[in-house]
């Protein structure tokens, strides 16, 4: 283990993925305003861990592996309220998300089957002797990805905050309306680039898959 700053970041990013998994499911608005803190600042962290390993010159293997193993378990623990909340409405709160409704099967087999093809990809890479890092279409997935999931769960606080405080006015309807906006964009810009990034690291280490050992 390479005890660097940015691989301790990393490490810290993956342990919280269970508190923001689980934030959502209390009652109130104020365990989903905390979720959604702790997801943006693991987010940032992303950046962050990246930018200190190069400035450093701490860039490593391991960094490099872990920190796409990070953003799939973020995924993962987001994805899980999110899916079950937009289908699971309470007597007082509606959690759907704008335009989708529920968050749709096939978009979940879509962000989760394209994470754990790649993370198969790289462990039979890595048994190449390659390392496949983040590449650019990648980051813009996981910006999107971001921003969507960030959104999201700011969607539920304020839906929570909403019935709980009685939220009404022209402010509140406008809110909504641009708050609407931005999961529905972001999150079929996050289906787009999801497909289109999968196809670009299986097309960029295409010569991986004629190595015979790959499929054993």
């Amino acid at each position: 283990m390479h005890w660097t700053l940015p691989n301790v970041i990393t490490l810290v990013r993956i342990g919280l993925t269970p508190v923001i998994a689980l934030l959502p499911f209390i009652q109130g608005y104020w365990p989903k305003v905390l979720a959604f803190v702790i997801f943006v600042a693991a987010a940032v962290s992303d950046t962050v861990d990246g930018y200190i390993a190069r400035k450093r010159n701490q860039v490593s293997e391991l960094g490099q592996f872990l920190d796409p193993i990070a953003d799939k378990l973020l995924l993962f623990a987001t994805l899980v309220p999110i899916f079950w909340m937009t289908r699971h409405p309470t007597i007082l709160t509606d959690y759907r998300l704008p335009w989708w409704g529920s968050l749709p099967v096939w978009v979940a087999i879509i962000l989760v089957g394209r994470e754990l093809l790649i993370t198969a990809f790289r462990w039979f890479a890595k048994r190449q002797g390659v390392v496949i890092p983040a590449a650019g279409p990648g980051k813009l997935k996981a910006t999107f990805q971001a921003v969507f999931i960030g959104a999201t769960l700011a969607w539920f606080a304020w839906k929570d905050a909403v019935a709980e405080l009685k939220l009404a006015g022209w402010f509140r309807d406008v809110w909504e309306q641009f708050h609407a906006i931005v999961v529905a964009v972001t999150l079929l810009g996050a289906v787009v680039l999801t497909v289109y990034s999968l196809g670009h690291y299986l097309y960029k280490y295409r010569t991986l898959l004629k190595y015979r050992d790959f499929l054993r």
